[in-house]
């Protein structure tokens, strides 16, 4: 069996699977609360929470899962990119583990995890596909040809990623955090047509959030306190049809350019239930696979090459891709 961890920012998760990929569990602890006050993620606090969850949160997942650390045959961990001060500690609990079990372990890139979610069980997806990553820290379009080699990027963001842009705009809007669950929860309740915001032409198969974000704040500096809390449906439901309106043009822009037969859509946003509607042909990863989690790290594991013990008790985290 595979022991998957994660901790590239705010959430602490652990998780159990077999070798054909089975999840046996999936325990994530999420610091959304902690950090809600701040109004998006604080890196020192999130690092000083994973040291406390990290433990509790791996024996959590065992016991759920119903088996020991002598049944386990390879440990995966999120290597980055991320928070630097977050991903060491399940970097270092991993090398903890491994090295004490004589283990080997697999270093796996955090936005590799996000697009093995889509091999695991029950209904895993062959490659090729084209996919769509976009989360809170990434927004990209993937050409994915096989389960081990890297995918090619073939459209990235020039700014903002699309979750951070959910993030900015909820605060924008007054609401909460994590902004793309407040934005989408409020957006029911309003008129998506209400406000005609851009959707940014930029070269290529890329994408650019910042003029839309500018345009969400000079629309709700021309409205009063008053008007503003009347409006605020509207101007979240317009918003998130923007947002998605970009993601969904690009991507079948991409597959057309490609010659895709098959597109696959993961990461946080992914979740959003408008955008899975606007791309009803996609596969979309598990709304529980969506936002960060350990499966899909463990996913990840089984098509990587492991360093064998000891050898990676000098390895380190990074807090980008070059």
């Amino acid at each position: 069996m595979i022991l998957g961890l994660e901790t590239s920012c705010d959430e602490t998760a652990a998780a159990v699977i077999t070798p054909d990929g089975r999840i046996l569990s999936n325990i994530v602890s999420s610091q959304a609360d902690l950090h809600a006050r701040y109004g998006g993620v604080v890196p020192e606090v999130a690092s000083r929470r994973h040291l406390e969850l990290v433990t509790p949160v791996v024996q959590e997942a065992m016991a759920e899962a119903e088996t020991s650390l002598d049944e386990v045959d390879l440990i995966g961990v999120t290597a980055g990119p991320g928070l630097i001060g977050a991903l060491l500690v399940g970097v270092a609990a991993a090398k903890a583990i491994a090295w004490a079990r004589r283990l080997p372990l697999a270093a796996v890139d955090h936005l590799q995890g996000h697009v093995a979610s889509l091999y695991l069980q029950p209904d895993p997806v062959e490659p090729p596909f084209l996919c769509l990553l976009a989360s809170g820290g990434h927004t990209l379009l993937l050409e994915v040809q096989d389960h081990t080699s890297k995918p090619r990027v073939i459209g990235t963001t020039l700014d903002d990623a699309a979750g951070e842009a959910f993030d900015k705009g909820a605060r924008l809007l007054g609401l909460g955090y994590p902004g793309g669950a407040e934005i989408e929860r409020i957006a029911r309740e309003g008129d998506p047509s209400a406000y005609e915001f851009p959707v940014a032409r930029v070269p290529g198969l890329d994408f650019s959030f910042s003029g839309l974000k500018t345009a969400l704040l000079y629309a709700v500096r021309e409205l009063t306190a008053e008007d503003l809390e009347r409006g605020r449906a509207d101007l979240a439901a317009s918003y998130q049809r923007a947002i998605v309106r970009a993601l969904v043009e690009r991507t079948r822009q991409a597959a057309e350019q490609i010659g895709a037969t098959r597109i696959a859509v993961v990461g946080g946003v992914a979740a959003n239930f408008e955008l899975r509607a606007a791309l009803p042909q996609a596969t979309a990863a598990p709304p529980a696979l969506c936002t960060d989690n350990a499966a899909m790290i463990a996913s990840a594991a089984r098509f990587s090459s492991p360093i064998p013990y000891p050898g990676y008790l000098g390895l380190d985290a990074y807090a980008s891709t070059a």
